[in-house]
């Protein structure tokens, strides 16, 4: 096995993210991480055939006393759910699992957030280990320890902050991943260029192709810069209490679409959240070049780059500008009941604006 890259995040429950090929069938690596005798792999109905066996049979080599039970639930954004959430804890009470448990979660964003939500509930809170499989959880989801399910009202409203015990992203899982997939994690790496980092936005732009065609290489650098930038914000504002709003750029807007075409289920037209927060990302774009906070031509430049990466960059037909105006003002970063955005001041350069004119939105919207 290649040597994986390591990003350590700090602060008050610091972790390392693991890097590389092959992870997943390391288990005196994954196993290193129970500290107790009972685990729960947590996967759902697309990953946990092609991966469960394998990581369940790595733990067990590395440590034959551990107590395993897999717990799979159905795959897709639409069942984020409560009832998926309370299926879980479930789950963790047939297996008797002690306060020194382990959650071993295994799939993409949405295993990754309700299965971090599990864990940070049973017993007020047990280990989490995250396993991405995905491009855009490796570099978004499954760092920072923000848990959460999804309700009708909106995206993520509840949950719970719950830093993992460790992150391990196995880039060999990409292979398997669906080309949308791929391209829906682009759009969150696009993000990290947008919001703090013009070089790495270059450097996006020039590796573009090969970025697409799933180069190991390039892809392995795309995960660690990002997971750098998120790990240097998470260690200085771990509950989102400043400079991790950032994070949200597009998301704000990307969220309130998810939620009005009511969740990306499997095979679903409706965008899923990567294709969504372009969306969202090219939106506040829009926004902050009408308040003259930004040029025009950086808004030009993010929607070329996400469009070479396969991304929409354009409202979806029929959704109605007030019901999305409705949505975005449950967005947990609103305070005293007024709009919140992550705006620009061009690439590279985002800020938190407060008290956003909704009428502008609106106008936004509607055109």
């Amino acid at each position: 096995m290649s040597a994986a890259r390591t990003v350590a995040v700090g602060g008050a429950v610091p972790y390392s993210i693991e890097i590389g090929p092959g992870l997943l069938d390391d288990g005196a690596r994954l196993a290193a991480h129970a500290r107790g005798r009972h685990a729960l792999l947590l996967s759902d109905s697309h990953v946990a055939p092609l991966y469960a066996a394998r990581v369940e049979a790595a733990l067990r080599a590395a440590r034959p006393d551990l107590r395993i039970a897999a717990h799979v639930m159905p795959a897709g954004e639409s069942h984020k759910t409560l009832a998926s959430f309370a299926a879980a804890i479930d789950a963790l009470a047939a297996l008797g699992a002690t306060r020194d448990a382990t959650v071993y979660a295994l799939g993409g964003g949405v295993v990754g957030d309700l299965a971090g939500f599990a864990a940070a509930c049973w017993m007020r809170g047990v280990d989490c280990v995250q396993l991405p499989t995905t491009l855009l959880a490796m570099v978004d989801s499954s760092v920072g320890g923000k848990t959460a399910v999804d309700i009708p009202q909106g995206k993520n409203l509840v949950g719970a902050f719950h830093p993992p015990r460790a992150v391990f992203a196995d880039t060999g899982a990409l292979r398997t991943l669906p080309a949308r997939e791929l391209r829906a994690g682009l759009a969150e790496v696009a993000k990290y260029g947008a919001i703090r980092d013009p070089l790495f936005f270059q450097w996006l732009e020039a590796e573009r192709e090969a970025l697409l065609a799933g180069d190991d290489r390039v892809l392995a650098e795309a995960i660690a810069r990002s997971c750098e930038h998120k790990a240097g914000i998470v260690e200085r504002d771990p509950l989102e209490k400043g400079e991790r709003a950032l994070l949200n750029l597009g998301h704000t807007f990307g969220h309130a679409i998810e939620a009005e075409q009511g969740y990306a289920g499997v095979g679903s037209d409706a965008l899923n959240h990567g294709e969504a927060v372009a969306v969202g990302m090219v939106l506040a774009a829009r926004l902050s070049a009408a308040l003259g906070m930004a040029p025009d031509e950086d808004t030009v430049r993010l929607g070329r780059l996400l469009h070479a990466l396969g991304l929409p960059i354009r409202l979806p037909a029929g959704l109605a500008p007030e019901a999305l105006l409705a949505r975005m003002r449950l967005d947990k970063k609103n305070l005293a009941g007024r709009l919140r955005l992550v705006l620009w001041r061009g690439i590279g350069r985002a800020e938190v604006v407060p008290d956003v004119d909704e009428a502008r939105v609106l106008e936004l919207l509607a055109d």
